[in-house]
Order: C-alpha cells, then sequence, then structure tokens
C-alpha cells in the first residue's frame, strides 16, 4: 500500500515537474518570439534624409524596405558624412538635378577607405518605383548598369522613360521648390539621416 502510495506520490511529482518544465519552456518560447517580433519590427519605417542645400533644405523619404541594397549604400554614405559639402555638378532644365561626385566632374565614385577600392551596387529594380513625379531619386550611373556608387539624381518631371534603366529609391517629400531652384555649382552643406518614428 505504502508502494503504491509512492509511486503514485512520484509519479504526481514527476508530472509536475513535467508540466512545470514545459510551462517554462513555452514561456521562453513565447519570449523568444516576442523578441524576434520586435527585433523585426525594429527601424522598419523607412527613413528620412535631410539635404541641407545653398537653396533650402529638402526632405527625402528613402525606400529601404522596397530598395534595400540601393537605399543602404546611399544610407551608409549619408551616416558617413560622405555627402557633406559636395555639390551638384549636373543641371538638365526640366530634367533633372545631379550631385554626390565627390569629384564635382560627373566621373567621380566613392572609394571605401579601409580598402582603397571603389564601391559598385549592383542595378536594383522594382517595377513599383518609377520615374513619374518631380522629386524622384535615383542612383545615377555609367553605361554600365551595374556602375552605381555615390552620384544620385532628382528628377524635376516626369521621366518614364527612366523606369527599368536606373534604381529608384526615394523621393522628396518635402523642398521641392528648393529642388526646382537648385542650379549646377549649388552645395550640399549638410547631409543627415532622420530614422522614422511609428505612431
Amino acid at each position: 500500500m505504502k508502494t503504491k502510495i509512492l509511486l503514485g506520490t512520484t509519479f504526481l511529482a514527476m508530472l509536475f515537474v513535467a508540466i512545470f518544465n514545459y510551462s517554462i519552456s513555452a514561456t521562453a518560447k513565447d519570449i523568444d518570439k516576442s523578441l524576434v517580433a520586435k527585433k523585426g519590427n525594429m527601424n522598419t519605417l523607412d527613413p528620412t534624409v535631410v539635404i541641407e542645400t545653398t537653396k533650402g533644405t529638402i526632405k527625402i523619404k528613402v525606400f529601404k524596405n522596397e530598395a534595400p541594397v540601393t537605399a543602404g549604400n546611399f544610407l551608409d554614405l549619408v551616416q558617413k558624412g560622405f555627402y557633406n559639402g559636395l555639390t551638384f555638378h549636373r543641371y538638365e532644365p526640366g530634367f533633372v538635378i545631379q550631385g554626390g561626385d565627390p569629384q564635382g566632374t560627373g566621373t567621380g565614385n566613392y572609394v571605401d577607405p579601409t580598402t582603397n577600392k571603389t564601391r559598385y551596387i549592383p542595378l536594383e529594380i522594382k517595377s513599383g518605383l518609377k520615374h513619374d513625379a518631380a522629386g524622384i531619386v535615383a542612383m545615377a550611373r555609367a553605361n554600365d548598369p551595374n556602375s552605381a556608387s555615390c552620384q544620385f539624381y532628382i528628377t524635376l518631371a516626369p521621366a518614364s522613360f527612366l523606369d527599368q534603366k536606373y534604381a529608384v529609391f526615394g523621393k522628396v517629400t518635402e523642398g521641392l521648390q528648393a529642388v526646382m531652384q537648385l542650379r549646377q555649382g549649388d552645395k550640399m552643406t549638410k547631409v543627415t539621416m532622420q530614422e522614422a518614428v511609428a505612431r
């Protein structure tokens, strides 16, 4: 009788421990999932890049979710302070204003100081990202589709003939009037990034 009670008690104790351990394990998994979900949601909103120029301030929404490679390259250069003090070296009335060349001639690229190598990024095309208005931001490049480095342009009017040929990665959200006033030789005095905040 005592043996049966002992076995019964032992069984119940083991069952309790098993249930307790499962509960802890399940809770830990839930916490892990929660952390993963939070981590996945961190900084997933498209950031804004603020370009202070000699003609006024321009704010650009950068499509880091839709064009991660192109946007990532641009945001990295912004955070390095690469664009500070550079000029807009090309102005085409009714078409584009272009800048971001460290040489100011249209032939310069970003050279990584740690490797001494020029950084090029592959052409990243998305069907939903089009040159369909003034204020579209995209990467400039040479004839090679995968030769974009640091130069970018802002459209001054729709330019659908550029679609699927050049990588769109952003759009002007404020300061389009300043964009329209930019001319060859105007400067980017300071370029910074603002993380988007969920509301």
